[in-house]
């Protein structure tokens, strides 16, 4: 049950005086949480990622740098889809500590090498439970979770663990106690949803060991190698497999081990610091001694935390409740944790193909949720992250050619191609990124690609093309994948026009009516073809995917229905004008009908009526009043799902957060304005939450400097537009374009108790369509 937002805000709880360690434990972390607060408050400090760690969320809480490679965090189950991240609030025990992790994905992968420290005698097998091998338990109690730091003590050895990263390498801290047999072990078989194939550990010398974990997981097998050195000699150090060492100083199977030990005195810490790579063991030393070049732990968190406060201060935020401050501020975090870098620092990777490439000149990444990310974190990263967005499209180029199969990616991770979702949402990414100015790149080449990825015989793309429609069966996802394909469709018209290819544009423009074929003026609903072209019966608005996914994709029938990005007021027309429209989607929040098989499939959350928020299909739904002239149920609509399914508590995210999406969504949100048509470089306005939100503009990328909004009068009792003024202009229309916030300014909205029925009614004031 999610928690209200009157709720006292979570608490960072730091290292107290319940932890048996010493004066040096806690002054050394001390130097870290006075810095956050020695000059006042800055936007890192709202930030807490423990936000999402319960319920649906599968985010972790562990340390990386914005968009870095490494994500070290604490491990508390390794399999099943609420142990996605490696880590769920509701546990109360730690396997260990691995170095990479997915972020609010629905499968599980990486939470690869692992570490976890121990005393006593050894334990190689973690055990189903606290004590009866090397896991632990761990209370919330003594846990510190921000970016680029993470603290927590092992309560079964009394360890002190902090964490700290880099983008290619991981920092750990831990302080021991007295003990003659503490222990460092290294698990290669652990992984979070993925076996290990092969794996090998050798100790190189008495303070650095090095390695590999191949493993068989989402996208097939991966492989990453490893450096990982320790700040003074262990006293001896043994490999093996299972549980059992073997003789010499290399260990190579699928269940391989190691463990690192020492005699330790009361409070003593010893570090050890691990870099990553998927070329080669040369590559993660080189990333290693490049990123970490020595042993100071304190200047690595601060370095972090630098990081991270320059990103999020992209927005300077202004409101009375710090509880909204912090939800805000850690859902800008969450946009921020992926896409994920896979190129070493000398520019190689290991590409979807399993080769060794290059990337000359740009970031290759990887964690890639094409299928959420492109509806509202896409168009966020080009206004807050504008030096990352030449890299992805050169990243998404790359990989066409790479890949070899004709196609730009669907959905990369680990560096391979999942295939995970539909449509092909590379395109409304590039498009979005051409059309806003970012052009480093071959535009002809990214035509050449989107148009080669459409013409592909693969996920019923054939029948999409030479029938119109897509015949239903098991699994197909029929309508999803017709309605999703025009969107396609309508960017590549857009992109090429913008090159000035008319023919084409042409060409795809009447492909991108397609949507039409699935619509049911009987019913008011996209519905399923049979192969014959009649409609699928019998017909059943409200159950989830129809049957066995035939037609929708984590869907009903009323979660699809509105998925006409480009055309809006073409759907508005199939619906019966207007009022029958507003009438449609008035019904789908607020009908008293049930999901009948809610059940069916845990993606399907945050539901309000007919509304499944915890999804994407619907995110922008609510402000679809906007293009039938009654933008003010737009603004009770956001504050609705803003207030009631985002909360600043462990549970505070109502469904799997998908690399950020679900947060870039609050963050337009609270912004006041949110990318319906994500490639049309329009923003349709809402009800901002903040009072004052200045987002301050690259100077490389924009010559506008700032663009503030500003609420007056706001709070939750004055919900309502009552008049807006763009650089003291006023203005009635219910939308903006990304070329008046690029050029700066102040779009101030005067907002009020009651509506106001005329602001954005007259159609010229109503968001442009195709």
């Amino acid at each position: 049950m999610l928690e209200t937002r009157n709720q006292i805000t979570m608490s960072r709880h730091t290292i107290g005086k319940s932890l048996s360690v010493t004066v040096n434990s806690f002054f050394s972390a001390a130097i870290l949480l006075f810095a956050a607060s020695s000059f006042g408050k800055a936007p890192v400090d709202y930030v807490n990622p423990l936000i999402g760690t319960d319920a649906h969320g599968h985010v972790y809480p562990g340390a990386t740098v914005p968009f870095g490679m490494v994500q070290l965090s604490p491990d508390t189950r390794d399999s099943g889809w609420d142990g996605s991240s490696g880590y769920h609030y509701s546990d109360q025990s730690i396997l260990g500590f691995s170095h990479n992790h997915l972020t609010g994905t629905g499968c599980p992968d990486l939470g690869n090498i692992l570490l976890m420290p121990t005393t006593g005698p050894l334990k190689l097998i973690p055990g189903s439970k606290s004590g009866d091998g090397y896991r632990s338990a761990f209370s919330h109690t003594n846990e510190t979770s921000r970016p680029g730091y993470y603290q927590v003590l092992l309560s079964d050895y009394n360890v002190n663990v902090e964490l700290t990263a880099t983008a290619r390498a991981g920092f750990h801290r831990y302080t021991f106690p007295a003990s003659d047999e503490s222990h460092i072990v290294v698990d290669l078989q652990h992984g979070i949803g993925n076996p290990t194939v092969e794996s090998e550990l050798t100790v190189e010398n008495d303070h650095t060991a090095t390695g590999y974990r191949r493993s068989n997981g989402w996208g097939g097998e991966k492989t990453y190698y490893f450096v990982m050195e320790f700040s003074r000699p262990f006293d001896s150090a043994g490999v093996g497999q299972v549980d059992k060492d073997v003789s010499g100083k290399t260990s190579a199977g699928n269940e391989t081990k190691g463990h690192f030990d020492f005699k330790t005195k009361a409070g003593e810490q010893i570090l050890v610091r691990v870099g990553l790579s998927t070329v080669s063991v040369e590559g993660a030393r080189n990333n290693l001694h490049t990123e970490i070049p020595g042993w100071d732990f304190n200047g690595t968190a601060n370095a972090a935390r630098k990081l991270w406060n320059q990103a999020l201060s992209a927005f300077s935020v202004e409101t009375p409740d710090k509880n909204l401050e912090q939800t805000f501020y850690t859902s800008l975090y969450h946009t921020m944790v992926a896409p994920t870098l896979l190129n070493d620092v000398d520019g190689s990777f290991r590409g979807p193909d399993g080769n060794v490439h290059l990337a000359k000149g740009y970031d290759y990444y990887t964690e890639i949720s094409i299928w959420d990310i492109f509806r509202a974190e896409s168009p966020l990263l080009t206004l807050t992250q504008p030096a990352r967005v030449n890299d992805i499209v050169d990243t998404m180029l790359a990989h066409y050619d790479i890949f070899g199969q004709n196609t730009l990616p669907v959905w990369p991770e680990g560096g391979k191609e999942t295939w995970c979702m539909i449509g092909n949402h590379a395109i409304p990414m590039i498009t979005d990124a051409y059309l806003k100015g970012f052009r480093s790149w071959d535009a002809n080449t990214a035509l050449n690609d989107m148009i080669a990825t459409t013409d592909k015989d693969r996920e019923q793309l054939q029948d999409y093309r030479d029938k119109g429609y897509i015949p239903t069966g098991k699994g197909v996802q029929s309508v999803s994948k017709v309605l999703e394909y025009s969107y396609d469709d309508a960017c590549i018209a857009r992109f090429a026009k913008a090159l000035g290819k008319d023919d084409i544009a042409q060409k795809y423009l009447k492909r991108s009516d397609t949507w039409e074929n699935v619509f049911d003026p009987s019913t008011g609903f996209m519905r399923g073809k049979n192969a014959d072209g009649s409609w699928v019966t019998p017909f059943d608005q409200d159950t989830i995917n129809s049957i066995n996914f035939n037609e929708y994709t984590e869907a009903n029938a009323w979660q699809y229905n509105f998925f006409v990005l480009h055309n809006v007021p073409g759907l508005i027309a199939k619906l019966g004008g207007d009022d029958k429209f507003t009438a449609r989607l008035d019904e789908m929040f607020d009908t008293k009908q049930t999901i009948p098989n809610l059940a069916m499939i845990p993606d399907v959350t945050g539901v309000i009526g007919m509304y499944a928020h915890g999804n994407e299909p619907v995110h922008h739904v609510a402000y679809l009043y906007n293009y039938a002239g009654q933008p003010w149920k737009t603004q009770t609509r956001v504050r609705q799902v803003a207030n009631t399914l985002y909360t600043n508590t462990p549970a505070g995210i109502c469904g799997n957060d998908d690399c950020g999406q679900m947060s870039a969504w609050y963050v337009f949100t609270a912004l006041g304005f949110y990318p319906v048509d994500p490639a049309s470089g329009i923003y349709i306005l809402g009800s901002p939450l903040m009072d004052r939100v200045t987002l301050k503009l690259d100077s490389k990328y924009y010559k506008g400097g700032s663009f503030t909004v500003i609420a007056k009068n706001n709070s939750p009792a004055n919900p309502y537009i009552q008049s807006a003024k763009l650089n003291g202009k006023t203005i009635t229309r219910s939308w903006i374009s990304q070329a008046e916030i690029a050029a700066g300014g102040k779009l101030v909205l005067t907002m009020g108790a009651a509506p106001n029925k005329d602001f954005g009614s007259a159609p010229a004031d109503r968001p442009p369509g195709e």
